[in-house]
Protein backbone atom coordinates (compact mmCIF):
# COMPACT_ATOMS: atom_id res chain seq x y z
CA UNK A 1 0.00 0.00 0.00
CA UNK A 2 1.21 3.47 -1.01
CA UNK A 3 -0.44 6.95 0.25
CA UNK A 4 -1.01 8.88 -1.97
CA UNK A 5 0.23 12.86 -2.18
CA UNK A 6 -3.78 13.71 -1.68
CA UNK A 7 -3.18 11.88 1.87
CA UNK A 8 0.45 12.87 2.36
CA UNK A 9 -0.31 16.32 1.78
CA UNK A 10 -3.98 16.79 3.43
CA UNK A 11 -2.07 15.68 6.51
CA UNK A 12 0.35 18.41 5.86
CA UNK A 13 -1.68 21.20 5.42
CA UNK A 14 -3.68 20.55 8.44
CA UNK A 15 -0.96 20.33 10.24
CA UNK A 16 -0.02 23.88 9.27
CA UNK A 17 -3.79 24.59 10.51
CA UNK A 18 -2.95 22.93 13.82
CA UNK A 19 -0.38 24.73 14.42
CA UNK A 20 -2.24 28.04 14.05
CA UNK A 21 -4.90 27.18 15.81
CA UNK A 22 -6.64 29.92 17.65
CA UNK A 23 -4.78 32.72 15.63
CA UNK A 24 -7.22 33.46 12.95
CA UNK A 25 -7.23 32.53 9.25
CA UNK A 26 -4.38 31.46 7.53
CA UNK A 27 -3.92 31.96 3.62
CA UNK A 28 -3.71 29.24 0.87
CA UNK A 29 -0.34 31.19 -0.14
CA UNK A 30 1.14 30.73 3.24
CA UNK A 31 0.40 26.95 3.94
CA UNK A 32 1.67 26.12 0.58
CA UNK A 33 5.05 27.72 0.87
CA UNK A 34 5.45 26.41 4.41
CA UNK A 35 4.64 22.84 3.56
CA UNK A 36 6.04 22.73 -0.03
CA UNK A 37 3.02 22.29 -1.99
CA UNK A 38 1.73 23.57 -5.04
CA UNK A 39 -0.90 25.92 -4.13
CA UNK A 40 -3.32 25.54 -7.26
CA UNK A 41 -3.01 21.36 -5.64
CA UNK A 42 -3.68 22.59 -2.09
CA UNK A 43 -6.86 24.32 -3.37
CA UNK A 44 -8.19 21.09 -4.54
CA UNK A 45 -7.34 19.23 -1.19
CA UNK A 46 -8.77 22.19 1.22
CA UNK A 47 -11.80 21.91 -1.06
CA UNK A 48 -12.05 18.05 0.10
CA UNK A 49 -11.34 18.69 3.51
CA UNK A 50 -13.98 21.61 3.93
CA UNK A 51 -16.36 19.53 2.28
CA UNK A 52 -15.95 17.06 5.08
CA UNK A 53 -16.54 19.03 8.00
CA UNK A 54 -12.49 20.21 8.65
CA UNK A 55 -11.81 22.84 7.46
CA UNK A 56 -13.47 26.45 7.55
CA UNK A 57 -13.16 29.13 5.09
CA UNK A 58 -13.22 33.01 6.35
CA UNK A 59 -13.37 35.49 3.17
CA UNK A 60 -12.42 38.70 3.03
CA UNK A 61 -9.12 40.79 2.56
CA UNK A 62 -7.48 38.88 6.43
CA UNK A 63 -9.75 35.24 5.25
CA UNK A 64 -8.08 32.14 4.71
CA UNK A 65 -8.57 29.13 6.42
CA UNK A 66 -9.15 27.75 10.19
CA UNK A 67 -9.68 23.85 11.71
CA UNK A 68 -13.02 23.95 12.41
CA UNK A 69 -12.25 21.14 15.38
CA UNK A 70 -9.96 21.31 18.27
CA UNK A 71 -6.59 19.61 17.00
CA UNK A 72 -6.92 17.11 19.68
CA UNK A 73 -10.24 15.93 18.04
CA UNK A 74 -9.03 15.55 14.70
CA UNK A 75 -6.70 12.15 13.84
CA UNK A 76 -4.34 11.60 10.96
CA UNK A 77 -6.79 8.77 10.39
CA UNK A 78 -9.39 10.84 9.76
CA UNK A 79 -7.72 13.38 7.21
CA UNK A 80 -6.19 10.20 5.17
CA UNK A 81 -10.24 8.39 5.06
CA UNK A 82 -11.09 12.30 4.31
CA UNK A 83 -8.74 12.54 1.42
CA UNK A 84 -7.95 8.97 0.26
CA UNK A 85 -11.57 6.68 1.31
CA UNK A 86 -11.55 4.15 3.85
CA UNK A 87 -8.07 2.28 4.04
CA UNK A 88 -8.16 -0.78 2.50
CA UNK A 89 -5.35 -3.27 1.53
CA UNK A 90 -7.12 -5.03 -1.00
CA UNK A 91 -10.90 -4.32 -2.49
CA UNK A 92 -12.59 -7.34 -0.31
CA UNK A 93 -12.00 -5.56 2.79
CA UNK A 94 -14.33 -2.98 1.35
CA UNK A 95 -16.91 -5.07 2.51
CA UNK A 96 -18.28 -8.09 4.39
CA UNK A 97 -17.04 -11.59 3.31
CA UNK A 98 -20.36 -13.01 1.95
CA UNK A 99 -20.24 -9.95 -0.67
CA UNK A 100 -18.06 -11.52 -3.39
CA UNK A 101 -18.48 -8.25 -5.50
CA UNK A 102 -14.68 -7.91 -5.49
CA UNK A 103 -13.78 -11.59 -5.21
CA UNK A 104 -15.45 -14.99 -5.75
CA UNK A 105 -13.68 -16.30 -2.80
CA UNK A 106 -13.72 -14.06 -0.13
CA UNK A 107 -15.95 -15.64 2.30
CA UNK A 108 -13.59 -18.71 2.36
CA UNK A 109 -10.36 -17.30 1.57
CA UNK A 110 -7.51 -17.83 3.99
CA UNK A 111 -5.48 -14.89 3.86
CA UNK A 112 -8.48 -12.33 4.05
CA UNK A 113 -8.17 -12.45 7.51
CA UNK A 114 -4.13 -11.32 7.68
CA UNK A 115 -4.92 -8.83 5.22
CA UNK A 116 -7.79 -7.22 7.66
CA UNK A 117 -5.38 -7.45 10.82
CA UNK A 118 -3.17 -5.25 8.70
CA UNK A 119 -5.85 -2.78 8.15
CA UNK A 120 -6.70 -3.21 11.47
CA UNK A 121 -3.56 -1.93 12.99
CA UNK A 122 -3.01 0.53 10.23
CA UNK A 123 -6.32 1.84 11.25
CA UNK A 124 -5.43 1.75 14.68
CA UNK A 125 -2.17 3.76 14.39
CA UNK A 126 -3.74 6.54 12.33
CA UNK A 127 -6.87 6.89 14.30
CA UNK A 128 -4.57 7.51 17.60
CA UNK A 129 -1.95 10.19 16.31
CA UNK A 130 -3.65 13.57 16.73
CA UNK A 131 -2.78 17.09 15.04
CA UNK A 132 -2.26 18.14 18.45
CA UNK A 133 -0.26 15.10 19.08
CA UNK A 134 1.89 16.21 16.05
CA UNK A 135 2.04 20.12 17.14
CA UNK A 136 3.11 18.84 20.36
CA UNK A 137 5.99 16.42 18.19
CA UNK A 138 7.13 19.54 16.69
CA UNK A 139 8.06 21.77 19.90
CA UNK A 140 10.08 18.84 21.39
Amino acid sequence: MKLSTKGRYGVAAMYELALHYGEGPISLKSIAQKQGISEHYLEQLICTLRNSGYVTSIRGAQGGYILAKDPKGITVGDIITAMEGPIALVDCLLTDAEDNRYCKKAGACVTRGVWAKVCDSINEVLNSITLADLCREEKK
